[in-house]
């Protein structure tokens, strides 16, 4: 994949401990990492689960920062704590529920608990917006999936007319 020159990602941390300094985020830097293939990760945060804060700062850097991909990892399980779908959800235009799928698809492979994520994607204006599991291991496997497809999706987002796939039949 290369790298898309321009291309302007946020990654955002999700974590009571990790907000106030007692647990190191060890998922942002990773998913960060990661991200590079595709473009340059100029935003990072680490912010408490909080769904306002959650939703001011996906809003923030979706209309006002203009990034072309924000990644989010953190809050997509079942505790009272878990709000990121939720405050997603409050800020999306309309979901790309396929890429939730896949993930779901792929970590199933490995355990019978990835049926408990509730993780997101979407698009809010010209932003993919995408929720990642907090573990590690769980965050690079649902990237990995991903990295494929994103390159394509950002070019359609950022207006690419091209058409998605090539006619088999020349004659048509």
């Amino acid at each position: 994949m290369k790298n898309h020159e321009g291309m302007r990602i946020g990654v955002l941390t999700l974590s009571d401990k990790g907000s106030r300094g007692e647990r190191l985020d060890v998922s942002g830097p990773l998913v960060r990492e990661m991200l590079t293939e595709i473009g340059v990760v100029s935003h990072y945060a680490v912010i408490a689960d909080d769904q306002e804060g959650i939703v001011a700062q996906l809003k923030q850097w979706s209309d006002v920062e203009r990034l072309d991909l924000i990644v989010t990892t953190g809050g997509t399980g079942l505790t009272p704590r878990d709000v990121t779908p939720q405050a997603t959800l409050r800020v999306l235009d309309y979901q790309i529920p396929g890429m939730a799928e896949v993930m779901r698809r792929v970590s199933m492979e490995k355990t019978p608990h990835a049926m408990l994520s509730r993780a997101v994607a979407g698009v809010r204006q010209q932003t993919l917006i995408v929720n990642l599991p907090g573990s590690p291991k769980a965050a690079r496997e649902n990237l990995e999936v991903l990295l494929p497809a994103l390159p394509h999706a950002l070019a359609k987002l950022a207006g690419d007319p091209a058409d998605c796939a090539e006619p088999t039949d020349k004659t048509s």
